[in-house]
């Protein structure tokens, strides 16, 4: 059964975020390390909230899909320059969500 894992970064006082070093170099990453566990990966700029001019409540999503819950561990072991980059473009501690695809 597939498993995604999400990835969010929310807008709050005083976060930063690098949408171009994101983007670039840390998806680049994703893909280094972690890639040949990995069915699908896509990240979402937030642009607005749900209302007319509502801001969006997060930076980016990330959302990666796995074939199955033994290949997310091994990715997540495979992980760690990835998650060492965090502070590279960020300094907000993202949410984090693992779920089923439906």
């Amino acid at each position: 059964m597939p498993v995604s894992l999400q990835v969010l970064y929310p807008v709050g006082e005083g976060t930063t975020f690098d949408h171009d070093y994101y983007a670039t170099t840390h998806m680049g990453l994703v893909a280094e390390h972690m890639g040949a566990h990995i069915t699908s990966a896509q990240a979402s700029k937030g642009l607005g909230g749900g209302g007319p001019d509502a801001p969006a409540p997060y930076h980016a999503i990330a959302t990666i899909v796995f074939p199955d819950q033994a290949s997310m561990d091994a990715a997540m072991a495979a992980s760690g320059p990835v998650m060492g980059d965090v502070p590279n473009f960020t300094n907000i501690r993202p949410t984090v969500m693992i779920g089923e695809v439906l």
